[in-house]
């Protein structure tokens, strides 16, 4: 019975169905515990599903129940590997090499070995770890097969070079054939005899060759002596062997089933069957754990399904094991920025920003750059917008009115700032800035302030008036007047009238000021370099509505009715190209 059930977890196995596997060694150990094979089974198929610490604890009760079986070594050495316990793996399989010259021990111990030198750079067990044996000289000596090769002067010392610089040894060993003894002794195996053809009489040092003793004159006679007839063949007993579960197949085997799951995966993908996908991207992981690829699909379909936890954790364990495969660095930055799009949509912003950077550390590119951009555009619209409010917004503009009256205008600049951060839509933020700019002859500033107060509030006429003085200041006096022009159209209520006509009032006298004794065509040329002036007196409409208002001055003012009219003469006016009575 429990036979049928190790056949049944054997094929189970073979099928990548590491549980139903489990679950038949496991009956088959209920019923024969002491069963080595179904312990050494049962480790294999946990090892399939990486319970690494539960195929340890199978690989030794497997040892433990026949500890002649090399076998079981090979499962523990794995196991250990597989959590890493490189020198406790190295260990397992050496003892299983003194158990038995096996193939799958020895590709075992090579693997591990090349492990812990690319993990750590560590060569303790094959070199640094032999060699510094204090009492290497003396295993030697006793050795029947090393004792000779130390009468060699120029051999011993190169040993003792070695003590001191065990990576001497690497080159040695592949030239001076009397390493492997050597070896071997240190060891306390026979490496030569893993290497003698089958049939071979050579015994290992300290072993006797026993021979049963014939008498001479048998052994005399035997040449003229017939032959003994033949005798009947006894058939020997059937050897019992143990039904061992065969080793996972070939890498080629189980890269072309994973790849086949992954070809499902993407169709079910493209399909939006996302649960199926997410199915078939884990079997092909699960067979083929060397391609990180898996994963990264696996993630996307996560991703897609919402599940942007479990899509974070796949990348990781990708970025893990990517790592330990050395896999391709863009594969790497691949998963970070997928883990990195996972936290923005769950509105984590500097964790994203985080991985994003990350992704562009492995590999550049271009999508990864603009989605680090955005999210860095969105954490800084987010914090401004945490940022507004009102109320703060008003105190603060109101510090800045007091840091004005008593002349701080620089304070007062850096309180309407504050103001102006607090609630960018309040245009009065931006007015008194304006003209805390303009008592620092910060002209510029001053003149954007003002423009964008009039841009957050058209109505607010306080904002055209302070535009009218800023560009009274910038001896722009024709603008000034167009500005405060404007103001006045703007206050449909009256309540600037007096502010505005003594600006009004200003700006001419100092306009009429600035063109006193020039003649009509210094006005002409200076007035033609504005481009709208130039503009205006370009236009063929224009240009039929002032030569009609010389003739009749009066049908000036019926065109004046239209506002666009209205707007380019009142420049022309302002401009001085049309003169006015008092």
């Amino acid at each position: 019975m429990a036979d049928a059930l190790k056949d049944a977890g054997n094929k189970a196995f073979q099928a990548k169905d590491y549980d139903k596997a489990i679950e038949l060694f496991s009956q088959g150990l209920e019923i024969d515990p002491t069963n080595h094979v179904l312990w050494s089974n049962r480790s294999a198929a946990k090892a399939g599903k990486r319970q690494w610490a539960a195929a340890l604890e199978d690989a030794e009760q497997c040892i433990k129940v026949n500890p002649t079986w090399a076998k079981g070594y090979a499962r523990k050495g794995a196991a250990l590997h597989g959590e890493h316990r490189y020198d406790e793996a190295i260990a397992a399989y050496e003892a299983g090499l003194k158990v038995e010259d096996s193939p799958a021990l020895r590709k075992g111990l090579k693997e591990v070995v090349d492990a812990k030198q690319r993990n750590d750079g560590a060569d303790a067990f094959s070199l640094g770890k032999i060699f510094a044996n204090p009492n290497l000289f003396g295993k030697l000596a006793a050795n029947p097969r090393t004792a000779k090769h130390l009468a060699d002067p120029a051999f011993a010392a190169k040993l003792r070079a070695f003590q001191q610089n065990p990576k001497l040894a690497e080159t040695a060993l592949q030239s001076d054939p009397r390493m492997i003894d050597v070896f071997g002794a240190l060891m306390g195996i026979d490496i030569q005899g893993f290497a003698r053809e089958e049939g071979s009489d050579e015994l290992p040092p300290g072993v006797q060759r026993s021979e049963p003793a014939q008498p001479q004159a048998a052994a005399s006679a035997s040449s003229s002596a017939p032959p003994p007839p033949p005798q009947p063949k006894q058939e020997e007993p059937a050897k019992e062997e143990d039904v061992e579960m065969a080793e996972p197949d070939e890498d080629a085997e189980a890269k072309k089933e994973a790849g086949e799951e992954k070809a499902k995966g993407a169709a079910a993908y493209k399909a939006r069957n996302l649960d199926a996908a997410i199915a078939h991207f884990q079997k092909a992981w699960d067979v083929y754990p060397k391609d990180i690829t898996f994963l990264t699909n696996l993630a996307a379909a996560y991703f897609e399904k919402g599940e942007y936890d479990k899509c974070i954790e796949t990348c990781e364990t990708a970025v893990e094991q990517g790592r330990e495969i050395h896999a391709d660095y863009k594969m790497i930055a691949k998963a970070y920025g997928r883990i990195g799009s996972a936290h923005q949509r769950k509105g984590d912003l500097p964790t994203a920003i985080k991985f994003f950077q990350k992704s562009l550390t492995e590999h550049r590119t271009p999508d990864i750059l603009e989605k680090l951009r955005a999210a860095e555009r969105e954490q800084s619209e987010h914090a401004r917008l945490a940022y507004l409010d009102p109320e703060k917004a008003t105190a603060a503009r109101e510090e800045g009115n007091a840091l004005f009256k008593s002349g701080d205008f620089a304070g007062a600049v850096k309180a309407y700032t504050e103001a102006i951060k607090r609630d960018p839509q309040d245009p009065r933020g931006y007015n008194n800035r304006a003209n805390a700019y303009t008592k620092l002859a910060a002209l510029p500033e001053a003149l954007k302030d003002a423009e964008q107060a009039i841009k957050v509030d058209p109505t607010f006429v306080k904002a055209y008036v302070r535009k009218s003085h800023v560009l009274f200041a910038m001896r722009d006096y024709t603008k000034a007047i167009e500005t405060v022009q404007r103001a006045a159209d703007v206050d449909e209520e009256k309540k600037h009238t007096r502010e505005i006509q003594e600006q009004m009032m200003k700006c001419q006298q100092a306009l009429f000021s600035q063109r006193e004794g020039e003649s009509e065509e210094e006005t002409l040329q200076r007035a033609m370099r504005d481009p709208e002036i130039a503009q205006i007196m370009g236009d063929p409409i224009m240009q039929s509505i002032l030569q009609q208002a010389q003739g009749d001055p009066a049908a000036l003012q019926d065109h004046m009715k239209n506002p666009t009219v209205r707007q380019n003469i009142m420049k022309l006016i302002n401009a001085g190209i049309i003169k006015t009575r008092n």
